[in-house]
């Protein structure tokens, strides 16, 4: 009885190992089977402002960052050197753009991590620059400094929510400051309205307003965090106004473009441009394969090197300007703008003046 149910057991195992094979084999040899859905558009960020050193850590790299530098956003890491008080002294700062239009500053000695930022597909021809341009998800992790945000208004769907080690805070409003300092979190609200919770995994949370400021602090062993809405400070309403006024003078120098296009393998198939919202799966087909070696040539900096364009121009960059083949598959590219006109007012160098000759 023992032999007969043993035999069974190896016939069932070897019968499902056949049946797996088989699928596996049906997939890779037929594509229009196998999965063709590609990667939704990878959500960029570009550096407008730096100020002294800072670093930049993505999955590739981990460089010094640069002035027009671009870099996918999901898994990056800025960090500024230096102390806060030479940021306040206009040293060790950083002001960046996100895709979905949220303009960062960050101070010195400042550390924040990107650990997630989703963002749907948008149209390449946008015409409101005052909204997101698509349902985006952001979830980052602010270690140490402080970060003043400046925040397009979000679509229905969108969420955005900054960590520290002491609370969270779930923003809806356009201007917002979080500092993270020792066992202290200061969330200063100054335009708009969010949700502030104490520690990692707390349900509800207070609604923290217009002009208030929350302060977390970390509780004791085994206890959460204490969290007290009150107004902000006058003393410390400036400071936290020019944090802001960099992030959203960030955003003035920069808008982002979905570039479609479409290529072809070496054997001729057709690769499309669909997407699917936090779809981040590619398929096993050469077609697949072949866009996601294109999509991952275009990350990090290609789309922005030394280029500029006008303000009110909407065409993307191309090798012509950048130097680099650049064809991507539903690519997100960071377009720099330039004022229109020049400043009237400048200063001529003595250099350049011109003195007639004497006349006798």
């Amino acid at each position: 009885m023992l032999m007969i149910h043993t035999l069974s057991a190896k016939l069932s195992s070897r019968l499902l190992v056949t049946f797996i094979s088989a699928l596996s084999w049906l997939a890779l040899s037929n594509p229009a089977l196998a999965q063709t859905k590609k990667k939704n558009p990878s959500s960029k960020v570009y550096v407008a402002d730096v100020n002294g050193s800072s670093l930049v850590t993505t999955e590739e790299l981990s460089e010094e960052v640069d002035k027009r530098s671009v870099y996918n956003a999901e898994g990056t890491t800025f960090e500024t050197k230096g102390t806060a008080a030479e940021s306040d002294a206009g040293m060790n700062s950083v002001a960046m753009v996100f895709s979905n239009g949220t303009g960062a500053a960050l101070d010195g000695d400042t550390k924040v991590e990107m650990r997630s930022f989703k963002q749907e597909p948008f149209s390449p021809n946008r015409t409101d620059f005052e909204s997101e341009p698509s349902v985006s998800q952001t979830r980052a992790f602010v270690a140490r400094g402080s970060v003043g945000l400046c925040n397009s208004k979000m679509v229905a769907g969108s969420s955005m929510n900054y960590e520290t080690s002491q609370g969270s805070v779930s923003i809806r409003g356009k201007k917002v400051v979080i500092e993270a300092k020792g066992n202290v979190t200061k969330i200063s609200m100054l335009e708009g309205d969010s949700t502030v919770r104490g520690g990692a995994g707390t349900t509800g949370g207070e609604t923290l307003k217009s002009g208030e400021q929350a302060v977390i602090t970390s509780g004791g062993p085994g206890q959460p965090s204490q969290v007290r809405i009150e107004k902000i400070p006058e003393s410390e309403k400036t400071k936290l106004e020019d944090k802001v006024a960099m992030a959203c003078q960030a955003k003035q120098q920069v808008y982002f473009e979905v570039k479609s296009a479409s290529t072809t393998t070496a054997a001729g198939q057709a690769i499309t441009n669909e997407v699917t919202a936090f779809d981040g799966a590619t398929g096993g087909s050469a077609a697949a394969a072949t866009a996601a070696a294109v999509t991952a040539a275009n990350e990090v900096r290609e789309a922005v090197v030394g280029a500029v364009r006008p303000a009110g121009t909407i065409a993307p960059i191309t090798a012509a300007t950048t130097g680099t083949q650049s064809v991507g598959v539903g690519e997100i590219f960071a377009i720099p703008i330039v004022p229109a006109n020049l400043p009237t007012q400048f200063t001529v160098s003595v250099a350049r003046i011109v003195i007639p000759a004497p006349t006798r």
